[in-house]
């Protein structure tokens, strides 16, 4: 078995970890906070537990991780059922630990991929039952609903991107996948009468098309309509400051200089970065602070100003040639149980990549999820390190059954 490392893997991410310290120390050079000035070192910090961590997952035989995927499930369930117990009714996302914070929700994405995995590589697929798809929902719901009332809504839709994401890798046909995401739709068409019962005419051809028996088919016409007219009850559960973002997705003049701010200055830093950007440390949006959360959440924003597209371009770059390899490791991998841990971990990492630099674009709404690897953040950063781990250890041992 070669022990050799692949620099394809490796390199991309160890290059853009070190082009979020750079823009971490930019974004926070001339904050008005005093606190933030150090937050670069501390990244420089967590960087090197992330190597050695992606290390220490990469030299540990992957047949351990398989017999104890479920007890790592366990164990992230255990630990945010505490942080909700502990956290009382300020809900909290974070341990305390002194001068550092744990996220636990990092940590649960690796965790419920490991598990999905384990629980699908030895199964028998029938594509015509979907009850190994419910179990697939559970194993994924638990800890989304645990991270939901934190509140986390954006983390919480990166578990339900891992589902889909494996979901496809397992082979089900589309029309069926489709029929998954039907009370999503179902949720969104309720908003008017008259595009829900268009959504339902579609439903009923979808149903038809995939050749359902009586009872499924009675089955998902239900659920679909349970899911829109709960559309109101979940409307209001939402916070305030969630229904604010769907607006201001929608239209951030609504809102100018308040919830659209961030959204707009986004859009303004981003814009006044041109092709070779304003240079580093010369962005007036982030030297002016006018850019919130601008090392974290919309740095994205901050790296567009500073190195116009063609810093854009090349951090792009760098994240499809880790898409790429990510995929190809999964795709060749002869062991079930590794293809779809590789499968899952890319899901995620695509999913947050372009829903922040979507976000930060206005194309998508805001969530607060860190842009893998460049956001100021200890937890993502090992998290994605640790993906990146088993990604070499997974690209190694590929010929394994």
């Amino acid at each position: 078995m070669s022990r050799t490392f692949n620099l394809g893997i490796f390199i991309p991410p160890l290059v853009l970890s070190l082009i979020g310290i750079i823009l971490i120390y930019s974004a926070t050079y001339y904050s008005a906070a005093p606190s933030e000035h150090g937050l670069y070192s501390r990244q420089i910090m967590w960087l090197l537990v992330g190597l050695a961590l992606c290390l220490a997952i990469y030299y540990v035989p992957l047949r351990v991780h398989e017999v104890l995927s479920f007890a790592y499930y366990g164990v992230i369930l255990i630990l945010l059922g505490l942080l909700l117990v502990t956290s009382g009714e300020t809900a909290e996302r974070w341990f305390r630990l002194g001068p550092f914070s744990f996220q636990p929700s990092e940590f649960a994405k690796l965790a419920v991929a490991i598990a999905l995995a384990r629980y699908l590589a030895f199964r028998k697929l029938d594509y015509e039952r979907f009850s190994w798809v419910f179990v697939m929902l559970i194993i994924i719901g638990i800890p989304a609903g645990l991270v939901l009332v934190q509140p986390d809504l954006g983390s919480s839709l990166v578990f339900f991107a891992l589902f889909f994401g494996v979901l496809i890798w397992t082979g089900m046909p589309l029309n069926r996948i489709l029929l998954m995401i039907t009370p999503l739709i179902s949720m969104l068409a309720a908003i008017h009468w008259f595009s829900w019962g268009i959504f339902f005419l579609l439903l009923l051809v979808l149903i038809l098309i995939s050749r359902l028996t009586v009872v499924q088919g009675f089955f998902f016409f239900i659920l679909n309509l349970g899911f829109g007219m709960i559309t109101p009850l979940l409307w209001n559960k939402l916070h305030g400051y969630q229904k604010m973002r769907i607006i201001i997705f929608l239209d951030p003049g609504q809102d100018p200089r308040g919830a659209g701010y961030q959204i707009i200055q986004s859009k303004i830093a981003i814009g006044a970065g041109g092709i070779f950007g304003q240079g580093f440390l010369k962005g007036s949006q982030t030297k002016l602070n006018f850019l919130p959360e601008q090392h974290t959440d919309f740095i994205f924003s901050a790296l567009s100003e500073q190195f116009g597209l063609i810093g854009g371009i090349i951090v792009v770059g760098l994240f499809g040639w880790l898409f790429y390899k990510g995929f190809s490791t999964a795709y060749r991998a002869r062991n079930a149980f590794y293809s779809y841990i590789a499968c899952g971990l890319m899901s995620v990492l695509v999913f947050q990549v372009l829903l922040n630099i979507g976000m930060t674009m206005g194309l998508m709404p805001v969530t607060g999820l860190p842009l893998p690897f460049l956001s100021y953040g200890g937890s993502s950063l090992l998290f994605f390190w640790a993906a990146i781990g088993f990604l070499m250890a997974i690209n190694r041992d590929w010929q394994e059954y």
